[in-house]
């Protein structure tokens, strides 16, 4: 199958952390299971056929009514789309689906070396997202 689209760049468009104090930084230590990821994308059109797909990285314990700790992290792929993917159907999967798939490997690493160099222990995900599966969930 060939792409509809090529990657021109990918950055770290913005980075937050938030700790409140050292009993916070603890906490977060005891209970880092209670902790999840959350992931937003959103797209936004550029010129010259190209587009800009965000995907923003939340870690945090939703179930906290204060927050103890807090991590986020936008990563930025510039793509450039063929002439031919120009429906408005196709490109929804190329930026919910089709990018998310092939840059996110490197966004999770990059996002969990972050919160690492930050004083916490490497996190691992137990399960691996699926955005094609979850990009057809959404269209129903």
């Amino acid at each position: 199958m060939t792409k509809d689209y090529k990657i021109l760049t990918s950055y770290i468009k913005n980075v937050s952390s938030k700790i409140a104090d050292t009993e916070n930084y603890i906490y977060l230590k005891d209970n880092i299971p209670k902790y999840s990821l959350g992931i937003d994308i959103n797209s936004l059109p550029l010129k010259n056929n190209m587009a800009e797909v965000n995907i923003k990285l939340t870690f945090d314990n939703k179930n906290e009514k204060d927050k103890k700790a807090y991590f986020e992290m936008t990563h930025t792929t510039v793509v450039r789309v063929e002439e031919s993917a120009v429906n408005k159907d196709e490109l929804k999967r190329i930026f919910l689906s089709d990018v998310p798939t092939e840059v996110y490997p490197l966004i999770e690493k990059r996002f969990f070396e972050i919160v690492k160099s930050i004083g916490y222990p490497e996190i691992k995900l137990e399960k691996r997202i699926d955005f094609k599966e979850l990009f057809e969930q959404n269209q129903k």
